[in-house]
């Protein structure tokens, strides 16, 4: 089986090459970009498992570019930032990004953060990419969602990841444990708040009553339930 590729996007010449050395010697495949446009051309060749990316770059806006990679490419996208306040990482999550890790950082901790989100990016067995349910379909082959007359409406990976979760569990109550646990990233506000807007953005695309949602409704103190009939195929 082919190592998973992580693209690393950093214009620091030493923590590229310190994150090219930790994640090819704990078994990954890496590429590393110092320039925004490299890393952008690059993509339209490969498709990595993880994106790392530093929101301090010179040629784009960091933040903005981890929102184009989650909405229109689908990738999981990690970034790693000397911004270390709570608002940076809600913004940052908010825009599409699975995780956020602060510098300095723990190299061992990036490698447990990268395997923890591609193991929450793989499919489960019994189920495939595209999923029915009360006039939706899921594809999450392309990450779009489409309605009864054929209309599309993109949604992202971090998106995507929080849907499939519910779609693999109908009717069944899901803690927040239970999504940290399932989706990866550490427990806490920065998660929680990552979660409400996911969640949320869903509601919208989904066109739900936001007072009164008939699909993802929220269990106060307990967690949320999916009320859809799901079919996959």
């Amino acid at each position: 089986m082919t190592a998973p590729l992580v693209t690393i996007l950093d214009d620091e010449a030493e923590i590229r090459q310190m994150l090219t050395e930790v994640l090819e010697g704990a078994g990954f495949r890496t590429q590393s970009f110092a320039r925004a446009r490299e890393f952008e051309a690059a993509l339209n060749r490969v498709a990595p498992d993880v994106c790392l990316v530093d929101l301090s770059l010179p040629d784009t806006d960091g933040l903005a570019l981890v929102h184009r990679l989650a909405l229109e490419r689908g990738a999981a996208v990690i970034i790693i930032s000397g911004r270390a306040q709570v608002q940076d990482r809600i913004t940052g999550l908010e825009l599409g990004a699975d995780d956020y890790i602060t510098k300095p950082f723990e190299p061992a901790e990036v490698v447990a953060r990268i395997r923890a989100r591609i193991r929450s990016s793989r499919p489960a067995a019994p189920t495939g990419n595209t999923a029915r349910f009360n006039g939706w379909t899921a594809h999450f082959d392309r990450y779009a969602l489409e309605d009864e007359s054929g209309a599309e409406t993109p949604f992202s990976h971090a998106e995507g990841e929080v849907l499939r979760l519910f779609l693999e569990s109908p009717k069944r109550l899901i803690s927040r444990q239970q999504m940290q646990e399932s989706l990866g990233g550490a427990a806490g506000e920065s998660f929680d708040r990552a979660m409400d807007v996911r969640i949320s953005r869903l509601r919208t695309k989904l066109r739900e009553d936001p007072k009164n949602p008939r699909l993802i409704k929220t269990i106060y103190g307990a967690g949320y339930i999916f009320l859809g009939d799901v079919g996959w195929s």
